[in-house]
């Protein structure tokens, strides 16, 4: 119940709308899609879990989709491009 709590406290504390909107001007200015990673850096945010969850989120909504693969040399793990959805 703790977990749930403080989970749902923090998610409170979270701007999705500007985050989405911060998201999507990084995809906007990218050709061949970008990590999570990537656009929490471009971003000044110190981790991907700052973007992560609001791709996921993006992707639901179809805006964002997963175009391909790239290397992450950090984590030794393939990880997601996302660009914005041809419209």
């Amino acid at each position: 119940m703790i977990e749930k709590e403080t989970r749902r406290e923090s998610l409170e504390k979270v701007d999705k709308q500007k985050r989405y909107f911060q998201i999507r001007e990084v995809l906007r200015n990218s050709k061949d899609g970008m990590t999570a990673k990537e656009i929490a850096t471009i971003l000044g945010f110190p981790e991907r879990n700052y973007t992560a969850p609001r791709l996921t989120e993006l992707v639901s909504k179809g805006e964002v989709e997963a175009v391909g693969k790239a290397y992450d040399p950090d984590t030794k793990r393939n990880v997601a491009l996302y660009k914005l959805k041809e419209v």
